[in-house]
């Protein structure tokens, strides 16, 4: 929006490069998140009274957050939508699909939140109709992703940023790490599910990991920031060609995208940061995760997104162990699922597990990226 009203106006140098909106869109989400804060929380708690309910089996500290509003997932949404409205190239349809993947996922959150505050209970909307919910917006958006992709391709061959279309096939098919000049095409069918269980695959384990003040939106922003990079090396030709990566025409933009997301999980943790005032709830935690898959999809790096979102993985994967076990066995594994209540009931902090977390995060985001260069 504002980048097609300022261009004309500061020269296209300025305004056309992507890490200065980029910048811009970080601050934008950052500030406004800030302001609105303080009154989008007075609002819940009014709404909500008793807040988010807390579960009977949880660990005994869990108690004392009681009468905490939920649903603060709106604040990081409006962030991250007025950061990318701005500032980003609303002409690029990759913009507009993870914008709207975000905010659809949100919707479903929002649904499964308000069902929760007003049942009084900390279930929620039924497994199947929310994943089935999910599925559709995920395939309509991977879906899109492959009418789009040849397209964007092709202006970049027009516009001589590309010397030729990529090979056949390339709009459903799987790059994979480490391998230069590797495709496997997965048909469209194929890719259309694929694609969207990573989408929801990601939206379900980012809410696993929301259980703890900071502990989702610390990791969302670690690794949004490490795709933003990625977003942008990957649709850049100079730098995809020079790191020998898979060029993805179209997908720099994201990085404006995922700026945004940066900056309004920084001002979401402001006001989160323990003792929380506010929850983001599955309207926040579902919005996120969708977003990060459905870069990852957009970018062709959806298993370094299990790579850098490794810490997300591992908390579905100890919800799916335990369940597994429960009714394999009759037996737990954790003394309590998803993972960092069973480090809770170990006797570590809160505040401890959280930032041993943010530092496993950080590390494997580390990890992520050094898949870029070993090919």
């Amino acid at each position: 929006m504002l980048y097609e009203l300022l261009s004309p106006i500061a020269g296209e140098n300025l305004f056309s490069y992507i890490t200065f909106r980029s910048g811009l869109a970080l601050i934008t989400a950052l500030i406004l998140s800030l302001l609105f804060g303080a009154p989008l929380i007075a609002w819940l708690r009014k709404r909500q009274g008793k807040g988010q309910p807390i579960r009977e089996d949880g660990p005994a500290s869990h108690f004392s957050k009681k009468g905490t509003p939920t649903m603060g997932g709106f604040l990081i949404l409006f962030g991250i939508a007025a950061g990318t409205l701005m500032w980003a190239d609303l002409s690029n349809q990759y913009v507009w699909m993870v914008l709207i993947v975000t905010l659809a996922f949100g919707l479903v959150g929002f649904i499964d939140d308000y069902q929760k505050v007003t049942k009084r209970t900390s279930g929620g909307l039924s497994g199947r109709v929310r994943l089935g919910m999910e599925f559709a917006i995920a395939a309509g958006a991977v879906y899109w992703i492959t009418q789009y992709a040849p397209q964007a391709a092709q202006s970049f061959v027009d516009a001589g940023l590309s010397p030729a279309m990529p090979q056949e096939g390339f709009e459903t098919s799987l790059a994979l790490p480490f391998i230069k000049d590797f495709l496997f095409n997965l048909t469209l069918a194929g890719f259309i599910a694929f694609g969207a269980f990573v989408i929801v695959g990601a939206g379900n384990a980012v809410n696993f990991t929301d259980g703890l003040d900071g502990l989702a939106i610390g990791p969302v922003m670690i690794a949004a920031a490490t795709f933003g990079f990625i977003a942008y090396i990957c649709g850049t030709p100079r730098f995809a060609n020079y790191l020998l990566l898979t060029l993805t025409p179209g997908t720099a933009e994201l990085a404006v995208f995922f700026a945004s997301m940066v900056g309004a999980g920084m001002g979401f943790l402001w006001y989160n940061a323990p003792p929380a005032r506010v929850f983001m709830g599955d309207t926040g935690s579902l919005a996120l995760g969708g977003g990060l898959g459905a870069g990852a999809v957009a970018c062709k790096h959806e298993i370094v997104l299990a790579i850098v979102g490794g810490l997300f993985v591992i908390e579905a994967l100890s919800v799916m162990i335990q369940v597994a076990s429960f009714k394999l066995f009759k037996r737990r594994v954790f003394l309590m699922a998803p993972i960092h209540h069973h480090f809770e009931k170990l006797g570590w902090s809160e505040t401890t597990v959280v930032i041993r977390f943010w530092i496993i995060a950080f590390f494997l985001a580390l990890v992520g990226l050094a898949t870029l260069k070993l090919r």
